[in-house]
């Protein structure tokens, strides 16, 4: 890369969080980057859709010197770069983990994984673990759910199966979309294919996002669904367990 190219990397941020403790191991410095594709019908952060709407403008040096101060949090844990969807940025990610590796800093994305393009694969060279949302296994219901196909997920999934990258598998339980025990039992049968998964995590359903879309005049689809209760949330845990895969 010439060097004009280089200092023309600009990555286009939503926001910082300097002390994460559900976006990886231990605690992490997380960077929620601006844009994504997806439509989720319960995204709890619909203000990073717009990719011209980002707070911050910056390179990966500046991000790096930004959260050096809080090295003290994250020397146990690692940087998380999160978003939105964060691999619509894959240049930016790229440059900015190769400092953190300079320094032996444990990095994470966190995403939908719709894209697997050269940039992106670039980017995942210097990346130790993907926290990755495969939000339905039922290609229609998740197209309905997110907007957006399936396999391109299950390709990136797949790459990084094949790569030996570590992987923390999200799944959003939704009553009445995605806690139909067949779904989560075919779930739970193609991350047991994988052979890179450490853990499933279950992420109940809230709506705690309800005045974010009002505030956007967006309207919230799922505004009259109700989080699961403990049972559903244990079923579907036990579903996972059953097929000796780690879930919280």
């Amino acid at each position: 890369m010439k060097f004009d190219e280089k200092a023309s990397i600009i990555g286009k941020i939503h926001s910082f969080e300097s002390f994460g403790t559900v976006d990886g191991p231990g605690i992490r410095f997380v960077i929620f980057m601006q844009g994504c594709k997806f439509r989720c019908l319960y995204c709890h952060n619909p203000d990073t859709f717009d990719l011209g709407a980002a707070s911050f403008m910056l390179s990966p040096e500046q991000v790096f010197g930004k959260m050096e101060k809080f090295k003290v949090f994250y020397k146990k844990g690692g940087v998380t770069i999160s978003g939105g969807e964060p691999l619509l940025q894959p240049t930016f990610i790229k440059e900015f983990f190769k400092l953190c590796k300079a320094e032996r800093i444990h990095t994470a994305i966190d995403t939908g994984g719709g894209c697997l393009t050269d940039e992106v694969k670039a980017a995942l060279t210097y990346t130790d673990m993907v926290l990755l949302d495969v939000k339905c296994i039922d290609p229609d219901i998740h197209k309905s759910l997110t907007g957006q196909p399936l396999q391109p997920t299950l390709d990136f999934a797949e790459y990084l199966s094949e790569q030996g990258i570590s992987v923390w598998i999200r799944y959003v339980l939704v009553p009445g979309i995605t806690d139909r025990d067949d779904l989560i039992e075919k779930h739970a049968d193609y991350v047991s294919s994988l052979k890179n998964v450490e853990k499933v995590e279950i992420l109940p359903f809230h709506k705690l996002a309800l005045s974010k879309y009002e505030k956007l005049g967006i309207e919230y689809a799922l505004k009259d669904t109700e989080p699961p209760t403990a049972e559903r949330i244990e079923n579907a845990k036990n579903i996972y367990k059953n097929r000796g895969i780690k879930v919280n």
